[in-house]
């Protein structure tokens, strides 16, 4: 266990102390963010606050992992690396995004199909490394079956696992970046589902099939590659998100940009599929999904009728332009986002118990 506290901890302290030099480098270097015209007024103070923060809990993150790695003397395990590699491939196609707008100086940055063709190559080069490199258990990464708290019914095939790791990528890392409209919205929230990753792995680990012999109940056990390195991994993620937040919540002195959140969106969708909870994920997540959702409502309430059901969509700034304060809808976002993680957890047991 001590491999989760080190990760936790150099994240935490990397974020803490690099993120101010980025910030000053990238306010040197002019790079800062553009504001739409059709969002709220109160975010014309924005303007200019350095962006592309992201780059400070990528780098923590993978730094935090290696120098664990090395302090412990244990081995990077596939599962691990492979998260990390998801984060980070994401986080560069967010990067790309983000300098296109700096440079050009407008909202988007890379074209739609550049966009989504980035995401795609990670997102498939990730779904197929994940189906091989099998353990002496031929355990591989990840399961062509379905899963909540653990695989439950038919194989589907490489093919459609491919598909279905799409989707879920995609949906996270999208969910990610619609929710990051407000000063530590997104950051906050999603210190608490890696911090719910970190638990899942330990008890996984803690109640490994691979220890079923001194296990009391052998039939309740995880059928999960590396689960301890999947629980470093959202260590390590959960701390440098955490340093990341001081320099992020409101007033941000920084924004993690596109590349932050779709980075942080793939390393969800990672986890979720090596930990064998892709089902659970949109309750752990609930406010990435209820955020999301409020889009999906919105435009399509707008084309089938002509008419917004809300104000203005992401659902945060709906609540904006009724007068809410942001801090104020970031506070009781970060509650319903913590009663999601509580109400997650509380299945997962309840998943394990019921077994």
């Amino acid at each position: 266990m001590r491999q989760i506290l080190f990760s936790g901890a150099i994240g935490l302290f990397l974020t803490l102390i690099g993120t101010p030099l980025l910030i000053k480098l990238l306010a040197r270097k002019g790079y800062g963010q553009f504001i739409r015209d059709d969002g709220p007024r109160s975010h014309g103070s924005k303007k200019g606050t350095p962006t592309m923060g992201g780059i400070s809990f990528i780098l923590a993150t993978l730094i935090a992992y290696a120098l664990t790695k090395v302090i412990t003397g244990s081995e990077p395990t596939f599962s691990g690396v492979l998260v990390l590699f998801l984060f980070a491939g994401m986080g560069l196609v967010g990067f790309l995004d983000d300098y296109i707008k700096i440079v050009k100086q407008r909202s988007l940055g890379l074209r739609a199909k550049a966009k989504m063709l980035g995401q795609l190559i990670v997102g498939v080069a990730f779904a197929i490394l994940s189906l091989n490199f099998a353990d002496s258990r031929q355990q591989t990464p990840a399961s062509d079956r379905l899963s909540f708290v653990q695989d439950f019914g038919w194989s589907f095939g490489p093919v459609i696992f491919a598909i279905w790791a799409l989707f879920m990528i995609l949906a996270m890392s999208n969910g990610v970046n619609l929710t990051d409209g407000l000063d530590g919205l997104a950051t906050g929230a999603s210190v608490m589902v890696f911090g719910a990753y970190t638990f899942i792995g330990v008890w996984q680990y803690q109640e490994s099939c691979a220890n079923a012999q001194t296990l009391t109940n052998p039939a309740s056990c995880f059928e999960v590659r590396d689960p301890l390195d999947l629980a470093v991994v959202a260590s390590a993620l959960m701390g440098a998100c955490f340093g990341f937040l001081w320099w992020n919540t409101s007033p941000a002195k920084i924004f993690m940009g596109d590349t932050g959140s779709l980075a942080l969106g793939g390393a969800l969708a990672g986890l979720a599929i090596c930990s064998r909870t892709e089902l659970l994920i949109a309750i752990l997540g609930g406010l990435f999904v209820l955020i999301t959702m409020s889009v999906v409502i919105q435009v399509g309430s707008f084309r089938l009728t002509g008419r917004r059901v809300f104000r203005m969509a992401p659902l945060q700034h709906h609540f904006e332009l009724k007068g809410w304060s942001e801090v104020l809808v970031v506070v009781r976002f970060w509650i319903i986002q913590g009663m999601c993680v509580i109400v997650g957890l509380g299945l997962f047991y309840g998943g394990w118990r019921a077994q």
